[in-house]
């Protein structure tokens, strides 16, 4: 019997990919809105004014049954989507860590979208594996550490510091990859140490860990916000006479509220004589070390066994892009390399395979847009504009101590102002309270966007500096709206 003929339906939909040129217009389009919108990023904003979903009730509830043409979508972007956005690549965002999106970063990352390769093992794409490993060695180089360090790029240094972390526990020896950490008699309660301010991230990868929360130790801080040497000796010493374990010690170049440096050196050391693994926390100022002048700030990094840095961060990379460096990628590797029959490859002793270095099977192309921002600034462009964003900092820093009534709360080491309004007679909780309102207000206005954070229980504001484009205009703006924010909220005489 024959086979029965298969029949199109009357309107059969169109298969494989759009037309090429349609992709074109859109494209081209959408390139030209980019390099409009950074050149123009202050018409906008800076922190998105919608309300909790505003942006999903002015979706469609269901998708469309039939395909939609790009250019709606391009339409619907600007008309729904773009009044959600906040703006990273705003030169007056100043709020948590500054970011930028460059124009050789966003091209490099077109054109990995267009590649789309993955890169798990050396032979599914090796440009991938081999443009990492020299990208990263290139970057290596520019913050002036020494040679003997593995890197590889996470997505954030959240993900770095928990690989850090997985490497710390398979060394320290418990075998927990194999028999794991429940209902062990053998196994005593391991231990890592921290700056009281140090990121939560650390808090993070200790849960995700099974180390449990109330395993990580929260070192006390000197007056500039340090990490106490005495104080972590101190901590260990108790802690082994108590039959704990200490695993890991995580110093910070640049903690997240105030940017304040820990010494990283005399930590090495304390940590060195109980066997500890030390993992610098770099994310933010580890960058600022290819400003010559500030190649001190990685004083004692190249005695540690990793560290993370983050290039989404302070070196106009855009998202997401952390790099963990490590001197042991063997622990690394053993902590998480597992190798299926199916990703067998006959050159598996001979290259590197990423995926033996993490959790991630899947990885994408995200040297390229570094090595594109690397390349087009070159290490004296980057350390030039780098430079110039602190000189800033020190300018607004200057703005707020010479002018009554303010006051600021933090040293300032790199691109962060800590700061606060303080009105004469007002007690801790009214500070706080007029301080929240300054923000608020500033925020509001839409032409600067600030944080804040807390400094031993004191409410203070933030000013950080990232963006590629931000200038001095931007910083004597913020300047303006908080004076004039605290005018309209000072308490009556």
């Amino acid at each position: 019997m024959p086979e029965r003929p298969l029949t199109a339906p009357a309107e059969s939909p169109r298969t494989g990919d759009l037309p090429a040129d349609e992709f074109r217009a859109a494209a081209h389009a959408a390139v030209d809105w980019i390099a409009d919108y950074l050149e123009n990023a202050v018409r906008y904003p800076v922190r998105s004014r919608v309300r909790p979903d505003d942006i999903r009730e002015a979706l469609p509830t269901a998708p469309p049954t039939r395909g939609e043409p790009l250019d709606a979508m391009l339409r619907d972007f600007h008309a729904t989507i773009l009044p959600g956005i906040t703006h990273w690549n705003h030169p007056a965002f100043f709020a948590y860590f500054a970011n930028s999106g460059s124009y050789p970063g966003i091209l490099g990352e077109l054109l990995a979208a267009g590649l789309n390769a993955n890169g798990m093992l050396w032979v599914t794409s090796p440009a991938v594996t081999e443009l990492e490993q020299v990208t990263l060695d290139w970057l290596r180089q520019l913050m002036g550490l020494g040679d003997g360090w593995f890197g590889e790029i996470t997505d954030t240094a959240s993900m770095s510091t928990f690989y850090a972390l997985a490497a710390a526990r398979e060394r320290a020896g418990f075998d927990v990859r194999g028999r794991g950490m429940a209902a062990r008699d053998d196994l005593p309660r391991l231990r890592v140490y921290c700056s009281e301010h140090a990121h939560s991230s650390i808090d993070k990868a200790v849960i995700a860990l099974g180390l449990g929360h109330e395993n990580l130790v929260r070192i006390p801080a000197d007056a500039q916000f340090r990490l106490r040497p005495e104080a972590l000796e101190a901590a260990m010493a108790a802690d082994v006479a108590a039959g704990y374990a200490p695993i890991a010690v995580v110093p910070c170049v640049g903690t997240t509220s105030i940017t304040s440096i820990d010494p990283v050196a005399e930590v090495v050391r304390i940590a060195r004589r109980h066997h500890c693994w030390v993992h610098v926390d770099a994310a933010y100022g580890g960058v600022a070390a290819i400003v010559p002048e500030l190649r001190y700030l990685m004083d004692g990094v190249d005695g540690a066994d990793s560290f993370v840095v983050n290039p989404h961060k302070w070196l106009f990379t855009p998202m997401d892009c952390s790099v963990l460096y490590t001197r042991d990628p063997q622990s690394l590797k053993q902590a998480f390399a597992l190798l299926p029959e199916y990703l067998v490859t006959r050159m598996q002793d001979e290259a590197i395979n990423l995926m033996d270095y993490g959790i991630q099977l899947g990885r994408r192309f995200r040297s390229l847009k570094l090595w594109m921002v690397l390349r087009a600034y070159g290490a004296d462009g980057l350390a030039e504009r780098i430079r110039q964003h602190c000189e800033l900092a020190r300018e607004f820093a200057g703005m707020v101590h010479f002018e009554g009534g303010w006051e600021l709360t933090a040293p300032v080491t790199l691109s962060l102002v800590c700061f606060r309004y303080v009105p004469p007679g007002a007690t801790e909780a009214e500070i706080a309270a007029l301080n929240a309102a300054i923000m608020e207000q500033v925020n509001a206005r839409g032409r600067v966007y600030l944080s804040h954070t807390k400094l031993d229980g004191r409410y203070t504001l933030r000013l950080a500096i990232g963006n590629i484009r931000t200038e001095r205009t931007h910083i004597e703006l913020a300047w303006r709206e908080l004076r004039d924010a605290a005018a309209s909220v000072r308490p009556a005489a």
